[in-house]
């Protein structure tokens, strides 16, 4: 696609080769690329993504994103088999937000026969979610990897809810030299306040409810910070307070570095930031949220319109 060119229905393709030649020839043309990597099960918060690529590259750029439930990245006893797919309503949805490429290949194509490199992470895995996901983020950081890989030089956009992922894959792109700009997009949120994802599908009515508690403590945190309070290890126990009782386990409630995801202990300084992070399960299903003091805003727990979300994009 060149510059200026109008932008055409949305191509699809599930091949590597197809994916590298398409966004080689739009650099060539002197056009930007905008790369969103999904798993599919497609939401507003995806396609908030994908609008805020369009937006960086503007209408003669190309706008890619990827559909691929990547085994790797799945433990023994987690949701791979029933995770949801619909790759003909992702693909409207993606054309409808101004993407350009799809691609969604198979899990042969990404992992060909005999395939043995993976890509690991340390320190910033060592905390929150990492020893609960053992293999997780090395099967994340690995299919990243290869992505960027095929797509090149490009601004790589995703969601700050999986805020570790978006951290270890910053750290991929800065510590392999790739041409890949990492960016974060705010967490965009249902009516209720229940931050996005795919595996809300899971939830019934009434675990909706319950999961409610997650946005419902981090409010009360941010509230209590710009109150005024310091304590790290209080500010997380008005999360936990909120949070165990409508859980059915939790995996943490964190006050934690923002930069290294460490625990934070004692006072958070008057210009430092702390993230509250948070892992549960409300039923069956596994959520996550999280808030970063000092940095987010009282309306980043609050239902986001696309447009707020895509000036928030760094």
């Amino acid at each position: 696609m060149g510059m200026g060119e109008p932008r055409a229905s949305i191509e699809e393709t599930t091949s590597p080769e197809a994916l590298r030649d398409a966004c080689e020839r739009a650099r060539r043309a002197g056009a930007g690329v905008a790369f969103v990597p999904t798993m599919g099960a497609l939401h507003e918060g995806h396609l908030a993504l994908v609008r805020a690529g369009r937006a960086r590259v503007g209408p003669g750029g190309l706008v890619v994103a990827s559909i691929f439930v990547n085994p790797t990245q799945f433990g023994p006893t987690e949701d791979l088999a029933r995770y949801p797919r619909d790759l003909a309503g992702d693909a409207a949805k993606l054309e409808a937000a101004g993407c350009d490429l799809l691609f969604a290949p198979s899990a042969s194509a990404m992992y060909t026969e005999g395939d043995s490199t993976r890509v690991r992470v340390d320190g910033l895995t060592a905390h929150l979610c990492g020893p609960f996901r053992p293999g997780h983020f090395e099967g994340v950081a690995t299919v990243v990897t290869k992505l960027f890989a095929l797509v090149g030089a490009c601004a790589a956009i995703f969601g700050k809810k999986d805020y570790q992922q978006l951290a270890v894959l910053r750290r991929v792109a800065r510590d392999l030299f790739l041409p890949v700009e990492v960016l974060g997009h705010g967490i965009v949120r249902e009516p209720s306040g229940l931050a996005m994802s795919s595996r809300n599908a899971y939830l019934s009515d009434a675990e909706r409810l319950r999961a409610l508690a997650l946005s419902r403590g981090l409010r009360a945190a941010a509230a209590a910070f710009t109150a005024g309070e310091r304590d790290a290890a209080a500010l997380a126990g008005l999360v936990r307070a909120e949070v165990e009782p409508a859980a059915d386990s939790v995996d943490y409630v964190s006050a934690a570095d923002p930069d290294t995801l460490a625990p934070l202990e004692g006072l958070v300084g008057a210009r430092a930031r702390a993230l509250l992070a948070i892992a549960c399960r409300v039923g069956a299903t596994r959520l996550l949220d999280n808030f970063v003091l000092g940095e987010d805003t009282p309306g980043d727990l609050e239902p986001a319109s696309a447009s707020r979300g895509e000036r928030r994009a760094s």
